[in-house]
C-alpha cells in the first residue's frame, strides 16, 4: 500500500484566519490525506507572530471540509484539563464526520509556559502527569458510564460526558515523540498511532521494530496502531531550484536528508518516501512552513499525488 502523504504546519508561526482557510483548502482540493496543526501559543524564541488558537482553528475546519482527517500535532496536557480535551475533541470529532485525530504530549516548549504562567513541570512529574491526563481522557471518551479516577494531578468523581460520539470510542489518539521507552509505552497503552518526528528511515525502523515488541506485551496486534512520521520538507520544482535552496542553507541534501527531513525535486522526494514506506511509515506529515506558498504546494501535490 503506498505511503499516505499528509500536511503539518506550525500554528503559532504567523497563522491567521486568511491563511489557515487557504492552506484548509489546498489540502482539501489537491488530495492530501490529511491537514494538521502545532497548538502552540507563540514560538520557542522571538519574535512572537500571529497564532491562531487550536480548537477554534479546528472546530471551523470541521465544518469547511469533508475529506480530509485532521488534528493536533500535538496538544500538551500542560494547556488544558484532560476533561476539557476530551469533550471539545468529541465534539469537533461529531462536527467533522468522524475525521479528528487527536494527538497528545506531555509539552516542551519552556518559553510559553512561562510567558503564560502554565506549569511545564520537570520531565519526571511532567510525563507522570501526562499519563494520568492519558487515562482520563480514554476513560472519558471510551465509557459510557461515570469514572472515578484519583491521581496526583487529576480526578474524577462520577464524571461522564454526554452526549457520546457517533464514532464509539470518540477519535483516535495519536501519541508524539521518539523515546523508545516511556513514550512508546504510553503508545502501546493508549494510542491508535504513534508518530515519530524527524527521524531517518532507519532509527524509524528501529523504533518500529521496539513498539511491536511493547505492543504484544499489552495483548495488542501490531496493525492496531498507525505508524506515521512528521518531519520538515523543503520542495523544489527544479534541479536548479534545489542548488540555491541549499547553498542558501550552506547544507548538502546528503546532510539535511540524514536528519530525516524530505528535501529535494518531486524525484528525490519519490525515492525518500519509497525509503520511508519500506521501514514501516504509512502516513508521512510533511512540515509546510511557507503557508503563503499555495503555488509551490499545489506544484508539489501535482507531482507527488
Amino acid at each position: 500500500m503506498p505511503i499516505e502523504i499528509a500536511l503539518m504546519i506550525e500554528g503559532q508561526a504567523g497563522l491567521t484566519w486568511p491563511r489557515w482557510q487557504r492552506v484548509a483548502r489546498a489540502a482539501e482540493d489537491l488530495g492530501f490525506v490529511g491537514l494538521y496543526r502545532s497548538d502552540h501559543y507563540t514560538n520557542a524564541a522571538p519574535p512572537d507572530q500571529e497564532s491562531l488558537e487550536l480548537w477554534v482553528s479546528l472546530t471551523w475546519l470541521a465544518s469547511h471540509t469533508s475529506r480530509i482527517e485532521f488534528g493536533p500535532m500535538v496538544s500538551p496536557m500542560s494547556f488544558r484539563h484532560p476533561s476539557t480535551t476530551a469533550r471539545m475533541a468529541m465534539a469537533v470529532d461529531d462536527l467533522s464526520d468522524g475525521r479528528l485525530i487527536l494527538g497528545l504530549g506531555a509539552g516542551w516548549q519552556a518559553r510559553e509556559h512561562d510567558n503564560f504562567g502554565l506549569d511545564l513541570l520537570e520531565l519526571k512529574p511532567r510525563f507522570q502527569r501526562f499519563e494520568e491526563g492519558l487515562e482520563v481522557i480514554s476513560r472519558l471518551m471510551r465509557d459510557a458510564t461515570p469514572q472515578n479516577f484519583n491521581g496526583a494531578f487529576y480526578q474524577l468523581k462520577d464524571a461522564v460526558l454526554l452526549p457520546r460520539t457517533q464514532r464509539a470510542g470518540g477519535p483516535p489518539i495519536l501519541i508524539g515523540g521518539n523515546g523508545a521507552n516511556r513514550t512508546l509505552g504510553l503508545v502501546a497503552r493508549y494510542a491508535a498511532e504513534w508518530n515519530a518526528v524527524f527521524v531517518p528511515a532507519q532509527r524509524f525502523s528501529e523504533l518500529n521494530a521496539r513498539l511491536d515488541t511493547l505492543l504484544a506485551r499489552q495483548g495488542r496486534v501490531a496493525n492496531s496502531v498507525r505508524r506515521s512520521l512528521m518531519t520538515g520538507c523543503w520542495y523544489a520544482q527544479t534541479d536548479a531550484e534545489l542548488s540555491n535552496l541549499l547553498a542558501r542553507r550552506n547544507v548538502s541534501l546528503d546532510q539535511v536528508q540524514s536528519r530525516g527531513m524530505i528535501v529535494g525535486t518531486a524525484a528525490h522526494i519519490r525515492a525518500q518516501l519509497d525509503g520511508l514506506a519500506a521501514a514501516g511509515v504509512q502516513r508521512v506529515l510533511l512540515q509546510w512552513l511557507n503557508v503563503d506558498d499555495i503555488d509551490g504546494l499545489t506544484h508539489m501535490a501535482k507531482a507527488l499525488l
